[in-house]
């Protein structure tokens, strides 16, 4: 077992560190380009500016952010499950057609194993399907969170335009919502036919989503 102090925090979190860095930055990047536009499109139909700690809190700031995470979450919800029971021959991303996997093998307590498996029962079988149950439930609240940053932003545009406010029920009845959600998800999964195809003939040498370089094209799995 490897030890935590034979490597420095940096070395051993280096890919998370790495793209929460990049995340923070797209994310502020984000806001300040989203409050300069939204604050544009206001001025343009008669309102107030508002100020960047209000454009956070505000229906065009929380629409645009959740309406990303969501598609995110159910992309990764949908792809930890369905790789479960789905093939694809050739494929990096999949587990073989004929051998059982290392993944598949009972959960066995022991000193080393997480504390939930030594527990058994419900709780190991909740700890079986924490990864995508965990993702469920991300997808679940930014859906809900981009629905409700979209509605506002909605009828904010309405009062805008003097025009009445919707409800919450009639906003879902309407196209906007639902063209901001399907566009979101379709690049997604087209993001997963992409990684899942494309690693059967072609490789990146160092990386664990792609198969040994000299590997046969129809050989699936890493």
């Amino acid at each position: 077992m490897i030890k935590k102090s034979q490597f420095s925090f940096w070395y051993r979190n280096g890919l998370t560190l790495f793209f929460l860095a990049l995340f923070a930055i797209t994310l502020v990047g984000q806001a300040l380009t989203g409050w300069k536009e939204n604050n544009k499109e206001i001025e343009e139909k008669g309102g107030k500016a508002l100020a960047f700690g209000s454009y956070l809190h505000s229906g065009h700031f929380i629409s645009a952010t959740f309406e990303n995470f969501q598609s995110e979450f159910l992309q990764m919800g949908m792809y930890v499950l369905l790789t479960v029971g789905l093939r694809q021959i050739g494929s990096a991303e999949s587990k073989s057609l004929t051998e059982e996997e290392d993944v598949d093998r009972e959960p066995k307590p022991g000193p080393d194993a997480p504390v939930l498996v030594n527990k058994g029962g419900w709780w190991l079988k909740i700890y079986s399907n924490s990864l995508s149950l965990c993702f469920l439930l991300l997808f679940l609240v930014s859906w809900v969170l981009h629905f409700y940053g979209s509605w506002v932003d909605h009828n904010n545009q309405q009062l805008l335009q003097h025009k009445p406010a919707e409800t919450l029920t009639g906003f879902l009845s309407q196209p906007t919502f639902w063209f901001e959600t399907f566009q979101n998800w379709q690049s997604e999964f087209i993001s997963i036919v992409s990684i899942v195809f494309l690693s059967i003939y072609l490789r990146q040498k160092g990386s664990p989503e792609s198969k040994p370089v000299d590997a046969p094209h129809m050989e699936t799995g890493k």
